[in-house]
């Protein structure tokens, strides 16, 4: 059995462990020779590795070590710490895993989010406000929602009707559709922004998106390991 560590470096008694840096996931070959992935961040994190490893025939199954801000894929999964993960595989029991989906928008995935609305505005102010006390931690998004309330109650309406505007926020998935928002993936949904040049979030990430027309489908899905 190995593992793959990217973000941080992990040992542990027994277990085959090869830690690696994000930035070098690239220039890293035979991924397909891990069975397991650990994953050490937040949600952009889980996000960027997958977009180098979505095209994989052999995905190693995800073992989240959530360290992010909000963590929501880990949530979602109620994912058990990672010592107690990797105690399990030491002791060469199999632990359970669920399927996560993920999805494309033109040539970049997103797991669960994906918008150009007040999303985009929360995002953009809370990293704006990532220095200082407010650097690590909840307190710089919170503030970020205070400060552009008035904002979001005034616009929202209009962004909602707008065929310009999007967010996809896929927890929410009891609400199937609610003008441009979606808490559920269409088959097939193609979004015309007007301009060449557009800025989308994508799991907590800010992406600048070169062309007007948005392509969003199904793109797979990712094994994670949880409780």
């Amino acid at each position: 059995m190995k593992l793959l560590s990217i973000g941080q470096n992990i040992s542990h008694t027994g277990l085959d462990i090869t830690s690696i840096e994000t930035s070098s996931l690239a220039s890293h070959h035979d991924i397909e020779q891990y069975d397991y992935a650990i994953i050490n961040g937040g949600d952009g994190t889980i996000r960027r590795v997958l977009l180098q490893l979505h095209t994989l025939k052999k995905q190693p199954v995800f073992i989240l070590n959530p360290t992010g801000s909000f963590n929501v894929v880990a949530k979602m999964h109620h994912v058990p710490p990672i010592s107690q993960v990797l105690d399990m595989l030491a002791d060469n029991k199999i632990p359970q895993t669920q399927k996560h989906h993920f999805y494309k928008i033109n040539e970049q995935i997103f797991l669960f989010s994906a918008g150009n609305m007040g999303d985009l505005q929360h995002i953009f102010l809370s990293e704006t406000l990532r220095f200082g006390y407010l650097k690590h931690g909840f307190p710089k998004y919170l503030l970020s929602v205070v400060f552009l309330l008035p904002l979001h109650l005034v616009m929202t309406p209009f962004m909602l009707a707008s065929s310009t505007r999007f967010f996809i926020f896929t927890p929410m998935r009891s609400i199937k559709k609610l003008g441009s928002f979606y808490g559920q993936v269409p088959k097939e949904l193609m979004i015309d922004l007007k301009n060449e040049y557009n800025m989308i979030e994508l799991d907590g990430d800010i992406v600048t998106m070169h062309g007007r027309h948005l392509h969003i489908s199904y793109a797979g899905n990712i094994r994670i390991v949880t409780e």
